[in-house]
């Protein structure tokens, strides 16, 4: 029997029930884009951490036997996409799993999700920087905020930088596999900005003007349009514009619906 007659993405998250980030924004995102989206959890939330309380349970220890099944039926996936990762045992899991699955028509995106405002979230030490460093060594695109591009490149974080500055981080990252990069959600006066470079053209800035506040899951609705654009053979400087377009879509929704911050963004309204 053949499970491969349509276009996959294996999309690794954690499962966030109520808040609208990570699977729960993706699956439906790259759904509409016709490809076939199947989810390995990391971990399961209630709702997401930003709430005062939450639930949680840890699929770590179940993650290895669930991708075994998935070898078993011989699946192939057009790409595979990664999110946040809780731990070292988790990011190691993911560098096996790419080893597994990754064939020559296999584009693997990763969102390398280790901090933001200049600071690794507190989940995050020195050792799994390390090891998610290697795992973008391994990725196709990389969709990096400004302080993770600074973390993978060792490079001192600051909130006003140049367009010279990020091209040396942008050609850093690319040095060490990818092919391509956009360093996401650089605060520019009154735009939000995305620098993407491609290896052997120019790097184009792709701006929008800046809508309400931060939300959560804007960077995970961002990476499933890169992903799913991607699969779909779209110009990468298009689908930054894409997925920069779309988010901010959201946003105006989500204010003139008068959506609380900590419920993301109502991208239902928009899709």
């Amino acid at each position: 029997m053949n499970h491969n007659k349509q276009k996959k993405i294996a999309l690794i998250n954690d499962f966030t029930g109520f808040g609208r980030c990570s699977i729960t924004v993706q699956l439906p995102i790259i759904s509409s884009q016709k490809i076939q989206c199947c989810p390995i959890p990391t971990s399961i939330f209630s709702n997401h951490t930003g709430f005062s309380h939450y639930y949680m349970s840890d699929f770590t220890n179940q993650m290895e036997d669930y991708i075994t099944q998935w070898k078993e039926l011989n699946l192939k996936f057009s790409g595979i996409c990664t999110g946040f990762l809780g731990s070292e045992k988790q990011i190691d899991i993911v560098h096996n799993f790419i080893d597994q699955f990754k064939d020559d028509n296999t584009i693997v995106i990763v969102d390398p999700v280790m901090g933001d405002n200049g600071k690794t979230y507190s989940t995050y030490n020195q050792s799994m920087c390390d090891n998610l460093f290697s795992l973008v060594c391994k990725a196709d695109i990389v969709t990096p905020n400004l302080t993770e591009a600074c973390i993978l490149t060792k490079t001192r974080y600051k909130e006003k930088i140049t367009k010279g500055e990020l091209n040396i981080i942008a050609n850093k990252i690319l040095s060490y596999g990818p092919s391509k990069v956009v360093i996401t959600g650089i605060q520019q006066n009154t735009f939000v900005s995305n620098y993407c470079l491609e290896k052997g053209k120019e790097a184009k800035w792709v701006k929008t003007k800046k809508v309400g506040e931060s939300r959560c899951g804007t960077g995970d609705i961002f990476t499933s349009i890169i992903a799913s654009d991607a699969i779909n053979n779209i110009d990468f400087y298009k689908s930054v514009k894409h997925a920069s377009q779309f988010v901010k879509k959201c946003i105006e929704k989500t204010v003139a619906l008068d959506i609380p911050l900590s419920d993301g963004v109502c991208f239902e309204e928009v899709i």
